[in-house]
């Protein structure tokens, strides 16, 4: 006689109650059933904004990267700019938890490189190249991490700036930005550098505030909070906690009616 009939005859409880039907596997509790199906991320819920960098004259790259927020802005103080080594900086825009995971997995290579000896440094080349099958391995699961990745610093010893977003699209430039930047600040720096070829340190600079400032105008997510990152070949300087509200004019906002 079965178990099961044997219980219903003699009254006895199950000898594993809640256990797995003949054939098939035990579903361990909050894990999904066999037939449900997987789901994934289909948006980020809390993402950040642009990421504009340049290549200049003297050093490598010139990074710039604005706060992360959503509307309302509620986060207002999440660093999206990281050094990986001395010859590699990585910014991101897009989801904050897919940002700090492939953080947390890039560190973690950083120091097994460190652990096993090895005497090659992790530059901003390989690193774009990594990320690049990354990304497309992810975005090939149907599982993207929802990021526009920005790698800069050196690569043979040569300046190099390159851009990897979630489905594995990469390419390599003078200037590249993520989000709004793409359609504000590239043509701002594509007209600067037609102006002039070679820009300094200081025309980077200046270059880079102005294009926030006009995203800042530009973005309703946006927020005048901002990192920059300066690479040069004696090494990487992160500035946090920088300011565009100096560089901010609203005394004519009042007349931009119909976007209300």
């Amino acid at each position: 006689m079965a178990g099961s009939a044997m219980a219903a005859v003699f009254g006895a409880s199950p000898i594993w109650s809640g256990g797995p039907s003949p054939g098939e596997f035990y579903n361990f509790p909050g894990s999904r059933s066999q037939n449900e199906a997987k789901s994934h991320t289909l948006y980020p819920s809390t993402s950040g904004t642009s990421v504009v960098g340049l290549v200049y004259v003297v050093g490598p790259w010139y990074g710039n990267s604005r706060g992360p927020l959503r509307p309302p802005a509620r986060f207002r103080d999440i660093k999206r700019v990281f050094k990986v080594t001395d010859k590699a900086v990585l910014a991101c825009g897009g989801d904050i938890a897919d940002y700090q995971f492939i953080r947390e997995v890039i560190e973690q290579k950083v120091r097994d490189d460190v652990c096993g000896e090895y005497t090659r440094v992790l530059d901003a080349g390989a690193l774009h190249c990594w990320l690049t099958r990354v990304l497309y391995n992810r975005r090939s699961k149907f599982d993207p991490l929802w990021l526009e990745c920005v790698a800069a610093g050196y690569k043979n010893d040569k300046p190099f700036l390159g851009y990897v977003d979630k489905i594995g699209t990469a390419f390599e430039a003078k200037e590249v930005a993520s989000g709004f930047g793409v359609h504000l600040a590239i043509p701002m720096i594509r007209e600067a550098r037609e102006k002039k070829p070679n820009l300094t340190r200081e025309d980077a600079e200046k270059l880079l505030k102005e294009c926030l400032t006009v995203l800042y105008y530009r973005d309703c997510r946006a927020h005048y909070k901002y990192q920059l990152a300066d690479i040069t070949p004696e090494g990487v300087t992160i500035h946090d906690n920088l300011n565009l509200k100096p560089e901010t004019n609203w005394t004519i906002a009042h007349h931009i009616k119909g976007y209300e």
